[in-house]
């Protein structure tokens, strides 16, 4: 193995642990929730954990944007160390104040929040009370999750994924253990959960200004350096441009599970269990789109074009070997898997129908995971826009069109030409980083 695909691994070996951990988090929220004695309470987990996750996933941008603006400072920092230094420290401290604004102002509106959520939700008054609890609780760790954020994608764009690793396990440890303690010893109910995921959001949160303190000793870096014009102009397009992106990604997401409900409530759990396949392989494709923004902006900052080249082979060449290996498993074993995520046998009879739509996924939608990762390491998030604009247009015109003569089968067409449309159009628009 080069000292290349050694590099890739390095990096997106430790993302993927990270990937498959964080659902822990409000996976042992529903553990606790689940022996508490009444359905409200998991009712009010669902609804609580829904409204945070909208909010969290619309901020992804704090990581990504701050994941490719780093990497190409640690890439100049190799031929400069002072200013590139400068740098990478100006671009984790524009992240942190972005992220702590957002997240003050989040804790500050956190009563209108939750009463318009729980208003859209329609949720029942029992419910409504313990969500509106659990929420107002976890919402004091928003500066800390949106800063962890931003953590992760300084520490990705410094070359460095294990220090997210460590930080995510922390969080998963610390929260069963505080939850634990003050469900099953201190008999709280779904205020100890909400307080054991809040400790356990700021102990992730300190633990990596730590690391990032102990392990890359951050520069000091003036006033003057942080209102740089062309780096704050740079890094508002850049996060502005995920912003909008990540609206598109989730109107696609939003209307999946829409369109799937409409359908009757047999084909609405199909979709729900056949989608866990393309989360699965995402947690995968996902480390390999870190190792992406890592080197490319790397290389880019270098100014090194023969290695931006082979990273990028590399992680095509990665990710069609991953896709290809995911779909073959689907063929073989996608039916038993579904057998073993539901008893039901509705849902289990209904789901062969589509289950060569899970295979389709990976080898349709590998290429729109690496590019995501090479584009956003060159900060062309503007590409990055366009070609999710494409794809949620092809998603709801194939969607509309077909629905009325294939009915489900329409949905997963659309969903596998949206990832497809996603790969090919950022694949067209490669050509435009080597002229960066």
């Amino acid at each position: 193995m080069n000292n290349l695909n050694r590099a890739i691994l390095k990096i997106a070996v430790p993302s993927i642990v990270v990937n498959i951990t964080t659902p822990l988090l409000s996976l042992m929220d529903v553990t606790f929730t689940g022996h508490m004695g009444s359905a409200t309470y998991l009712a009010a987990i669902a609804v609580g954990g829904t409204l945070f996750n909208m909010i969290y996933w619309i901020f992804g941008f704090l990581r990504m944007g701050t994941s490719g603006i780093t990497a190409q400072a640690f890439g100049h920092s190799q031929s400069d160390v002072s200013a590139g230094k400068e740098e990478v420290t100006a671009a984790l401290m524009r992240g942190l104040l972005l992220a702590l604004t957002a997240g003050l102002l989040i804790v500050a509106l956190r009563r209108v929040i939750v009463a318009t959520g729980l208003g859209i939700m329609d949720v029942d008054g029992a419910t409504a009370a313990a969500a509106e609890r659990y929420f107002l609780i976890l919402s004091a760790g928003a500066p800390a999750v949106l800063a962890t954020y931003v953590f992760t994608g300084w520490l990705i764009g410094m070359q460095d994924s294990r220090s997210p690793m460590w930080m995510s396990l922390t969080i998963n440890v610390v929260n069963i253990a505080v939850s634990f303690f003050l469900v099953v010893v201190m008999k709280m109910k779904i205020e100890g959960v909400a307080a054991g995921t809040l400790i356990a959001q700021w102990t992730g949160c300190i633990m990596g200004a730590v690391m990032i303190w102990r392990r890359h000793r951050p520069a000091s870096v003036s006033l003057k350096k942080l209102r740089d014009g062309e780096a704050l102009k740079k890094f508002f397009r850049v996060n502005t441009d995920i912003f909008f992106r990540t609206l598109c990604l989730v109107g696609v997401t939003v209307w999946f599970t829409r369109a799937g409900a409409s359908m009757g409530t047999v084909t609405l759990a199909v979709n729900s269990v056949l989608m866990q396949f393309f989360y699965f392989f995402s947690y995968f494709m996902d480390g390999f789109a870190f190792a992406g923004e890592a080197l490319t902006g790397r290389f880019i900052g270098e100014g090194d074009r023969v290695q931006l080249r082979s990273v990028i082979t590399s992680l095509l060449r990665w990710g069609l070997g991953l896709g290809a290996v995911f779909s073959i498993a689907y063929v073989l074993a996608g039916t038993l898997s579904v057998d073993l995520l539901t008893s039901e046998d509705t849902v289990r009879t209904a789901s062969r129908e589509y289950i060569a739509w899970i295979v389709a996924i990976p080898l349709a939608g590998f290429a729109a995971f690496t590019f995501d990762g090479i584009f956003i390491g060159a900060t062309m998030t503007r590409s990055m826009l366009l070609s999710m604009f494409a794809a949620m247009i092809t998603f709801f015109v194939t969607y509309f069109l077909l629905s009325p003569s294939m009915g489900n089968h329409a949905l997963w067409l659309a969903f596998v030409l949206y990832l497809a449309v996603r790969g090919a159009a950022l694949a067209v628009m490669t050509p435009r980083l080597f002229k960066l």
